[in-house]
């Protein structure tokens, strides 16, 4: 959307009033009139963000004198030619760029800063600054740690609102948590559900980009079907670069009460500090694979991680837990391994390592949820909510794409757990044929 604007003598303030013109759209409208302490807009391609983005800082600018902003996307060439070029394009004589300072300066002493963040490392250098309004552009390409430590930078002693605007797209290492606040409204303790705001802007929202560029609409309807519901539609249960884009909550998720009562049953186990995550898996005598009840839980030592395990298992009869390799590795500040450890717990079922090769085990896990011959192998209990969340979560690796990508970290704990489930080819249970020898009943009479 184009944007011009001219100057106006307002005879009753000796200032210049300023008169922009270009007008937004409903939903960019409804963004402006936001007033939550994070808003994410955008959740689609082709609706405007960049657009709304730039209009909504540079009103914020105008308004409040001295304001301190900080525009942020993943590379400094990226917000340059994204919005840079398109500020000093539409805003020409309201603001001057310096390429020194990187930032955007207004006449009233408000200034856009202009920041970069592709790295964990880069994330620290914002560390202790103070912004009144933070903007962060592409968001879904910032880790949850990364936005933490932009979320600290909101601050200050000057009476300005404080707020942060985030425009987004479904995919990239950002997904996850995206999704997590502004779609699906999963609050953790400590995070207040009013300071969070979603807008959801599809390409037929910005009518200005339809009238004049009808054949983009075209391209994505053209996509193939799941990236067309991402792109055109801006669905977040599926987008570019999805690890498992074949999970399918309809065909994979299940009520417990279909898990069939004889089954064989065992754990598979993830450890790490930051996350525990134990899945008890029961398998039909036909082979189907039932991920029945789950344990994910943060900071947990071995000690306490076994016997969240053993309560797991309680009354389960799970024959085995299959775990990492790693375990059995020697602590250097104890000399004791971790299968030591964990095994020496009451209740913990025997443990065995992990068949932990990981292409050949995503390989499998993707036969397990192949659904063109009808049922597919796997399903998962609705109850297991955090693995329902992370395997759909996760991302191709970037070097490797028959891997799936460690980053973000958060979201691989349950999905390696269940690779190593489906490589322990795990027998199925064989039923037991009932013999039951009956003595016949002796007759009792005259001619007996």
């Amino acid at each position: 959307m184009s944007t011009t604007f001219s100057r106006t003598e307002n005879s009753s303030r000796s200032e210049p009033q300023l008169k922009i013109k270009g007008k937004p759209n409903p939903k960019q409208q409804q963004f402006f009139d936001m007033r939550t302490r994070f808003t994410a807009y955008g959740g689609a391609r082709g609706g405007g963000k960049s657009w709304a983005l730039r209009r909504k800082l540079t009103a914020m600018c105008l308004r409040y004198e001295g304001l301190r902003c900080l525009l942020v996307r993943r590379t400094l060439p990226e917000l340059k030619s994204n919005h840079v070029i398109p500020f000093l394009r539409e805003y020409k004589g309201l603001l001057t760029y310096s390429d020194s300072e990187k930032a955007l300066k207004f006449f009233n002493g408000s200034c856009i800063y202009l920041g970069f963040c592709a790295t964990d490392k880069d994330a620290l250098r914002y560390q202790g600054q103070e912004y009144d309004v933070i903007a962060i552009d592409e968001a879904t390409q910032l880790s949850e740690y990364r936005f933490s430590i932009f979320k600290a930078c909101l601050r200050g002693t000057s009476p300005f609102p404080r707020r942060m605007y985030l425009t987004c797209n479904p995919g990239g290492i950002g997904h996850a948590w995206v999704k997590r606040l502004f779609i699906d409204r999963q609050f953790r303790d400590g995070e207040d559900p009013d300071d969070y705001g979603f807008v959801q802007a599809l390409v037929f929202d910005n009518s200005e980009l339809t009238a004049n560029d009808p054949e983009y609409v075209g391209s994505l309807f053209s996509l193939p079907e799941r990236l067309r519901d991402a792109w055109l539609y801006g669905k977040w249960d599926v987008f570019e670069g999805q690890f498992f884009p074949e999970f399918d909550a309809a065909a994979h998720v299940c009520n417990p009460n279909v898990i069939p009562k004889f089954t064989k049953r065992f754990v598979a186990l993830d450890y790490g500090f930051d996350m525990l995550a134990a899945l008890l898996i029961a398998i039909d005598v036909d082979g189907y694979m039932y991920v029945a009840k789950e344990r994910c839980i943060p900071n947990l030592t071995l000690r306490e991680a076994a016997q969240q395990v053993a309560a797991l298992c309680e009354g389960e009869n799970a024959e085995f837990a299959v775990c990492s390799p790693d375990l059995w590795n020697r602590r250097q500040d104890s000399g004791r391994s971790g299968f030591e450890i964990m095994q020496g717990v009451r209740g913990m079922p025997p443990m065995i390592a992990a068949d932990n090769r990981r292409i050949p085990g995503w390989r499998v896990l993707r036969e397990y949820l192949n659904v063109s011959e009808g049922t597919p192998k796997l399903r998962i209990s609705k109850s297991c909510t955090e693995l329902i969340k992370c395997l759909p979560a996760l991302l191709c690796d970037e070097v490797r794409p028959e891997d799936a990508s460690c980053e973000p970290h958060s979201v691989t704990h349950a999905p390696e757990a269940l690779r190593y489930a489906v490589m322990c080819r795990c027998e199925p249970p064989v039923p037991t044929i009932r013999n039951d020898f009956i003595f016949p009943r002796k007759k009792v009479g005259f001619f007996d």
